[in-house]
């Protein structure tokens, strides 16, 4: 950036009018209108960093971390990385995992931090900076972060309906006493039971072979006398979540949800009246909510390691999770698992690292910040392994059973088998609020980050419209959410959730990022996307992120991109078959986001004049900026307004 010093100000390029609207035809050009270009492209303000357009920038530089932080540790930290390692080849799984980080995950992230900081907008004004032809990427990423938050709070209420739920001295899943408990329920401190008399048929039983009964009963004959048995074979826990919170029996699946849970709705709106107050005034407030939301997970993760290690059978459990069993690695699936598994942990392509760079300081060193950042993710995964599969081998151990056969992931994970190891517990209460608050938590943070995606890319896009109403923006769309969040808030609300979860954003997003990858790398270019790192940080990325961004990360969205085609299979959920409609209303949902990239491509053919050949070379064609910031540095040089391009004090970078 050119910068330039005059009586302890510094002069900042590009804050008032758009970099496209200058055009400079020759030297002499620029003498002549020197003093409108000053007048147009540099402001005097007393600031060390960066452009002076009016955004708002974060307060504090810690703000920004714990927001990025807390985004991208969020539940499948808990739920699916402990799982998944376990699942392939325990500590061997570590190789693909750290290979992935290095050549796909953080080239990634760093690059749409880097995005965000240089060109200071949102997802979809991006574009029509950097090639005007791809501005569908910045739609389709914000209506990925749209169907996303239609799920994702409602499951934040679910850990709502928990934490108000442990408020007592008798866990109501920690018992079969419940008025929705069945006869198959058994307790978490005794474990399954089998063939346990239920009913005596000795007068009315005369054909017992040929009696049907429902699963988990059975009929002992012995040719006098007969009596129904029952094999309790599911946790207190369980029914708790599907028939306590939801009562799943109750409907047919999607076709019938059945009628709403008034306490659901009431967790539900609990959730948006916060992310409203957190969001509705900017970062300003929301980057000082994180201060909480982002450090408390790890208070209590650590609380929870030290509990769960001194368990019985704790080190079973760790076993399980960390010896390598190295001939997993010859699985095609275990790397797929590993890149899938980086890729959706540190979260490009939401849109919401762009948006959160988008409110740095210009010079802000944003390259140490994504090596930290997504660290910190990543090592947050691993030590929530411990904290989850201590446990796991301590239920395990209790219940006789093998670490395997208590281990799952997902909601299953964090709603019912850590539930129920924690009822079991001496002072259950106390480690049940602390667990269910880190969830809120760890799920508040990622709300809000998807929101904010979503509130930036649209003011950004229609500042007139929306920027100056931010209010009643967030509150019109929270409002939309809350409604649709309704038909979750059923009977058979995790049904829904689930068709959501799997179609929202499972293969759109990368599709996104992979034209993402291509536009900025081969359309861009990374020569100038280097140069572009440069001028805020003062040195150009090394080859091993030119190689990433070019060829490495684009291979690594395909492969993933192709290969989860390869393994789809129509939705489940348990022994529960999704009707057709359902399955293709979730690929209508998927196709809707990625068709925004290249229906965006033929709009912009459309409306732009000329043959095709000029339509394409005027769409894809990148407003040249730099040639307006150089002009710019002659007109200073000239009339003696700017003494150098860099400060002497500026801090260059060094990349790998």
């Amino acid at each position: 950036m050119v910068e330039g010093s005059k009586d302890g100000y510094e002069k900042t390029p590009n804050a008032s009018i758009d970099m496209d609207d200058i055009q400079v035809k020759s030297e002499k050009d620029v003498m002549a209108n020197s003093k409108e270009v000053e007048a147009n492209e540099c402001s005097l303000v007393k600031s060390t960093d960066g452009p002076k357009d009016g955004r708002e920038t974060w307060g504090k530089k810690v703000d920004f971390l714990l927001s990025v932080i807390g985004f991208c540790i969020d539940l499948a930290n808990v739920w699916r990385f402990p799982y998944l390692c376990y699942k392939n080849g325990g500590g061997a799984f570590l190789i693909p995992y750290t290979i992935m980080l290095v050549v796909g995950g953080i080239p990634l992230f760093y690059m749409e931090l880097a995005l965000g900081q240089f060109n200071r907008t949102g997802a979809i004004t991006l574009w029509k900076k950097l090639c005007p032809l791809f501005k569908g990427i910045g739609w389709a990423v914000v209506l990925i972060a749209f169907y996303v938050d239609f799920y994702y709070n409602v499951i934040i209420s679910w850990a709502f309906y928990y934490f108000f739920a442990s408020f007592t001295t008798v866990l109501p899943w920690s018992h079969c006493g419940n008025e929705f408990n069945t006869e198959r329920c058994f307790h978490p401190t005794e474990g399954p039971e089998f063939f346990v008399p239920y009913l005596d048929f000795n007068d009315s039983l005369t054909d017992p072979y040929n009696t049907k009964l429902p699963d988990g009963y059975g009929i002992d004959y012995n040719g006098t006398d007969a009596y129904i048995y029952v094999n309790k074979t599911v946790s207190a826990a369980t029914e708790y979540f599907e028939r306590g919170v939801f009562q799943l029996y109750a409907t047919d699946g999607v076709d019938n949800l059945g009628h709403i849970q008034w306490q659901l709705v009431l967790c539900l709106l609990a959730v948006y009246v916060i992310c409203y107050f957190s969001l509705w005034k900017g970062i300003k407030a929301s980057g000082k909510v994180v201060w909480f939301t982002a450090t408390f997970p790890y208070l209590v993760l650590f609380i929870l390691l030290i509990r769960g290690v001194t368990l019985p059978g704790a080190q079973k459990g760790i076993e399980y999770y960390l010896i390598p069993n190295f001939s997993r690695l010859k699985s095609p699936q275990v790397w797929i698992d590993a890149a899938t598994q980086i890729f959706f942990s540190l979260g490009p392509g939401f849109g919401v690292l762009l948006a959160f760079s988008s409110y740095n300081k210009f010079h802000n060193n944003v390259y140490r910040d994504a090596l930290v950042t997504s660290t910190i993710n990543c090592v947050t995964s691993f030590l929530s392994g411990f904290v989850i599969f201590s446990v796991l081998g301590y239920m395990a151990d209790r219940q006789g059973l093998e670490v395997g056969e208590v281990a799952t992931e997902g909601p299953g994970l964090v709603f019912i088998v850590y539930p129920e190891a924690l009822s079991t517990m001496p002072g259950s209460t106390f480690w049940s609020l602390i667990f269910f608050a880190m969830l809120i938590t760890l799920g508040l943070d990622s709300s809000f980050g998807g929101s904010e995606a979503i509130l930036t890319g649209v003011s950004d896009e229609f500042p007139k419209r929306v920027k100056p109403h931010r209010e009643i923006f967030v509150a019109v769309l929270f409002t939309f959410y809350f409604l649709v969040g309704l038909s979750m808030c059923t009977q058979g609300g995790a049904y829904v959730v689930t068709l959501l979860d799997s179609y929202a954003a499972g293969y759109s997003i990368l599709w996104a990022v992979l034209f993402e990858a291509i536009a900025v790398s081969w359309f861009y270019g990374y020569k100038r996307f280097c140069g572009d790192i440069r001028e805020m940080l003062g040195s150009e990325p090394g080859v091993y992120w030119r190689i990433c961004w070019c060829i490495v990360s684009p291979t690594f969205l395909l492969f993933n991109f192709v290969f989860g085609l390869y393994g789809y299979k129509p939705l489940t959920y348990d022994s529960y078959e999704y009707p057709v409609w359902a399955n293709v209303l979730g690929w209508l949902m998927a196709i809707s986001s990625m068709a925004a990239i290249p229906g965006f491509v033929i709009y912009v053919l459309i409306i732009t004049p000329g043959s095709l050949k000029e339509r394409l070379i005027k769409a894809i064609k990148t407003p040249n900026q730099r040639a307006a910031r150089e002009a710019y540095d002659r007109v200073g040089q000239i009339n003696g307004n700017v003494t150098d391009y860099k400060t002497e004090d500026q801090t260059k970078i060094d990349h790998v």
